[in-house]
Formats: structure tokens, sequence, C-alpha cells
């Protein structure tokens, strides 16, 4: 019954570092959401992804979250006309990133919720492991 205890909190803690690193990338999305190139006709901040896979743990036999990749979203940026920008190309178009605020904000109430379900579940598994050592003990 241990074992499969401590096998759950293995998988909730691969869980939370995953959201970890999701909710890194998403801040990183906003955060640039309006970073353009620094010269004239140069691209601007490519909205980052991130692609998960289950791993076997071996020492417990459970299958973990792992992020596989970071990865760039390749939809083509928006283009706005802003001739007095600097990084306006010759034409007065502006590249803006390719970050729809939208997409990220709803990204991050999911990741916010993942996490707190992985949270939840090391909870519970250190309130059960609580009662078996009282049960233990007496």
């Amino acid at each position: 019954m241990l074992d499969s205890l401590q096998s759950s909190l293995t998988v909730a803690s691969s869980g939370l570092e995953a959201q970890s690193t999701r909710m890194r990338i998403v801040s990183e999305n906003l955060a640039n959401a309006t970073s353009t190139g620094r010269t004239a006709g140069a691209d601007p901040y490519q909205r980052k992804t991130i692609t998960f896979d289950a791993a076997m743990d071996r020492a417990s036999g459970a299958q973990l979250a792992k992020v596989k990749e970071i990865g760039a979203d390749t939809t083509p940026y928006r283009v706005e006309y802003d001739p007095g920008h600097p990084a306006a190309d010759k034409a007065g178009y502006v590249k803006l990133p390719n970050v729809n605020m939208m997409i990220e904000m709803a990204d991050m109430r999911e990741v916010s919720r993942s996490y707190e379900a992985n949270l939840q579940v090391v909870k519970q598994v250190r309130s059960m492991l609580g009662m078996t050592i009282d049960l233990l003990r007496s």
C-alpha cells in the first residue's frame, strides 16, 4: 500500500513540474504579446508552445508527465499598418507577435486548474500516509 501511495506522490509531483513549466511558457507568451522586431521588417516574438509526453518511471512503475518539447507556433504573424513604428518595413507595415491573448488566458486558467488538482493529490496522499502511520502505531 505504501508503494502505491509513493507512486501517487511521484505522479502528482511530475504533474506539478510539467504544469509549472507550462505556466512559464504561457507567462513568456503574455509578456511578449506586443514585442516587435528591433529593426525595420524584423520578425517579432514568436509564440512558444509546449508538448507533453508520458514517461515510465522505472522505480515506481508509474507513468509520469514530462515535457516532451518546447516549440514555436508557426501561425503567421499579425501585420498592422504603422509607418511611424521603428520596426515598420518600407511599406509601413509592422509584424506583430502571433500571440492571442484570449488563448493564453484560457491556457493559464487550465494550467492553474491542473496544478491545483495535482497539489490536491499530494495533500490527500500525505493525509493518507499520516493516517497509515497512526494506525501502525496503535
